[in-house]
């Protein structure tokens, strides 16, 4: 079942993130107060979505959706794909097609006009699962750490 985030899934998912070979480098479950207050600002958040993978009570995935309002096409909503995280026992089981489907669902149900999305540029295998998914390759992503 796919269903919005709760408080008590910040952990599992930031276990999802930790267990990552670029997360790795970048996220750690020793402290989740960051997490929970992240949680706490996406959920006071009406454009963001942060959704879980639900299986017999356990998180086994993850996504969060930014609903982006903006003027460029005839002043289209967008959707924007972060932080897909599927747990390492259910990766291959098609759990992150699902999660991508559901997205791409709620996404039209919203009145997007386009599901966006990057990936790094390492994860090759992320990048064939996408393109599977119908999503194009069609630019490049900068980004500027702080």
């Amino acid at each position: 079942m796919i269903r919005r985030a709760r408080r008590e899934d910040v952990e599992a998912i930031v276990r999802m993130l930790v267990d990552d070979q670029l997360g790795a480098t970048r996220d750690s479950a020793d402290d989740l107060g960051p997490y929970l207050k992240a949680f706490e600002d996406i959920e006071a958040d009406p454009n963001q979505l942060l959704m879980v993978a639900d299986e017999a009570g356990e998180t086994v995935g993850t996504l969060q959706l930014t609903f982006i309002p903006g003027l460029s096409r005839r002043g289209a909503l967008r959707c924007l794909v972060e932080a897909v995280r599927v747990r390492a026992d259910h990766r291959g089981s098609g759990l992150g097609g699902e999660l991508m489907h559901w997205s791409i669902e709620e996404s039209r149900r919203r009145g997007c006009a386009l599901v966006q999305l990057t990936s790094d540029a390492s994860r090759v295998d992320a990048h064939r699962f996408y393109e599977r998914l119908g999503f194009a390759a069609s630019h490049t992503g900068f980004k500027l750490a702080l």
